[in-house]
């Protein structure tokens, strides 16, 4: 083979090799695009929220919570109670939304930040009798909704990371095995009090998560495109395998913000074939916006 050819060759398996790994990095793209709604009994439904039909669409229902449901709630040891906007944000209004857009589905959160203005702690009385109790109540509120997946955004703990990591990897086990969901989600965040919970929960259970709801919106007020970049790429590290999902918040808190930076950084990893999804917290703070990030996120997914 004359030098002429080798270069052609070369040159061949270059291009070859190139457009293969573009083609597995628009592949490793998503159009999943996630919100959460129902914590703040502003009236929302689901029919006021914007769905493109070019986006896998998932409500997740905020929260069910082990605490009673009295004027001075107590944890139940894993009794779910309904803590959403159940009036507007019924069975039937699942059923509804569902049949109306093929491509929605709808989930319920576990835990939240607090019940009654006060913390909503995980507070097992052991892992047995915590995950029989969640198995029995959450199993009925799934039949009852006829709910797809559960989501985990516990945010305050009364144990320590191992108990809580076999409490919700055991439920996990059997909602998934015996096919009571479709999915399962966790909702972590950087934090040294809350971060070290999930990441046990992860090196253990770690294959039974289909989403990592990881709330940038947390980090501080101000952050940049590029502090944003850096910390997707440190969470998907915590997080190897999973499929991190970016996220910001309407009701002004923190980390990277859409009006500064954050479709940009949304753009940049989906050139890179890294954007696993989208999540907004809240539905219900967004209204007063009339959902314009939500139909800025969708399209840019489904595009």
């Amino acid at each position: 083979m004359n030098s002429t050819s080798w270069l052609q060759l070369f040159l061949f398996l270059h291009m070859t090799l190139f457009f293969t790994t573009m083609s597995l990095a628009v592949a490793a793209n998503s159009k999943l695009f996630r919100e959460y709604i129902g914590a703040e009994g502003v009236g929302i439904t689901f029919s006021d929220v914007p769905i493109d039909p070019g986006v896998e669409f998932h409500f997740l229902l905020s929260f069910g919570i082990d605490y009673t449901t009295s004027s001075r709630p107590k944890p139940t040891n894993g009794i779910f109670n309904a803590f959403w906007d159940t009036d507007n944000l019924s069975p039937s209004h699942v059923s509804a939304i569902k049949a109306r857009h093929r491509n929605v589905k709808v989930g319920l959160s576990l835990g939240g930040d607090t019940v009654a203005g006060v913390s909503a702690n995980f507070t097992p009385i052991s892992i047995n009798s915590w995950v029989r109790n969640a198995i029995s109540s959450i199993v009925k509120i799934t039949k009852e909704y006829k709910l797809d997946g559960i989501d985990i955004d516990y945010e305050h703990f009364n144990t320590d990371p191992n108990t809580f990591a076999e409490c919700i990897g055991r439920l996990f086990f059997y909602l998934k095995q015996n096919k009571v969901v479709s999915f399962t989600s966790i909702a972590p965040y950087d934090d040294d009090a809350v971060q070290p919970y999930y990441l046990a929960l992860w090196r253990k259970y770690g294959h039974l998560i289909d989403y990592v709801n990881f709330q940038f919106y947390a980090y501080d007020k101000g952050t940049t495109v590029t502090q944003f970049m850096k910390y997707f790429g440190t969470q998907s590290s915590n997080y190897k395998g999973g499929k991190v999902l970016v996220s910001f918040g309407t009701d002004q808190s923190g980390g990277l913000s859409p009006e500064h930076g954050f479709f940009d950084a949304c753009a940049t990893l989906k050139s890179q074939g890294k954007l696993n999804g989208i999540f907004i917290w809240s539905a219900d703070d967004s209204m007063k916006a009339h959902f314009r990030y939500e139909k800025r996120s969708q399209s840019l997914l489904a595009s």
